[in-house]
């Protein structure tokens, strides 16, 4: 990798897993925290190609990438990817904890209790059962934990969201518990809010017609791009940058909401 690359100095060798990198916000993070000179572990459940296709972009730029598959929706899983990335690396530096998804959209009159079960597990415990698991590794030598909150865990959500919603307000909420309660053993937990970013997620869950009701929303004019949320990943990544920044959350939605 191009010294060139290394903007931030204190991420370089640093060891950082992040889940739901197969696509979308977590194809990006991984992409840009190689290029920082990181350590990346990259998980993935369903999409391997994708994956192993992010995965050989950070090989050919020079950076250091492991694979780790597990379900978000299972802890134990999700515990085995944390062991695999610190067993790979001899160390964790840091978890990004970005998998997450709607499930469907679906009226709170037709929620059912395998709805809530299949949303809440993958946005909201998923982000418990991480961490859990990363945080002795993490008190050995201090480091970071990024939750990938929402704006929907602030509006409501939009129509047939609001599960999702309410599980990304859990997110933002324990990012607060969770900055109060490990600062003392030097770990900094903060999170990030993207707005409407154009990813797989939108592809999937909205219609032409939703994109276009959100975009009249936006001042800036235009739906996001993961480029636009990389940034404040990095900045409170770092130590340098953010080291006396905790329990926030940073919005990314060109202005759709100014909380």
């Amino acid at each position: 990798m191009a010294e060139t690359s290394l903007v931030i100095p204190d991420l370089a060798g640093k060891a950082v897993l992040i889940t739901g990198a197969s696509t979308g916000i977590g194809a990006g993070l991984a992409a840009a925290f190689a290029a920082q000179g990181a350590l990346v572990g990259l998980h993935y459940n369903a999409s391997a190609d994708k994956a192993e296709a992010v995965a050989a972009g950070i090989r050919a730029a020079g950076g250091t990438v492991v694979l780790v598959r597990a379900d978000a929706t299972e802890s134990a899983q999700l515990e085995r990817a944390v062991a695999e990335t610190q067993a790979a690396f001899g160390r964790l530096d840091g978890l990004i904890n970005n998998a997450g998804g709607m499930v469907g959209r679906r009226a709170y009159v037709d929620m059912d209790d395998a709805y809530y079960d299949a949303v809440m597990d993958l946005n909201a415990r998923s982000v418990i059962a991480a961490s859990r698991a990363a945080i002795p590794h993490l008190k050995v030598q201090g480091g970071f934990i990024i939750n990938t909150t929402s704006i929907a865990a602030r509006n409501g959500a939009g129509p047939g969201a609001g599960l999702y919603g309410s599980s990304k307000a859990f997110v933002s909420n324990v990012t607060r518990g969770m900055a109060k309660e490990l600062i003392a053993s030097g770990i900094r937990v903060n999170a990030v809010a993207p707005g409407v970013i154009e990813t797989p997620f939108h592809e999937r869950y909205s219609t032409e017609a939703q994109l276009k009701a959100m975009l009249a929303t936006i001042p800036q004019a235009r739906l996001g791009v993961v480029d636009d949320c990389v940034g404040a990943y990095l900045f409170l990544a770092s130590a340098q940058l953010s080291g006396y920044i905790i329990g926030q959350t940073i919005e990314v939605n060109g202005g759709q909401l100014m909380p």
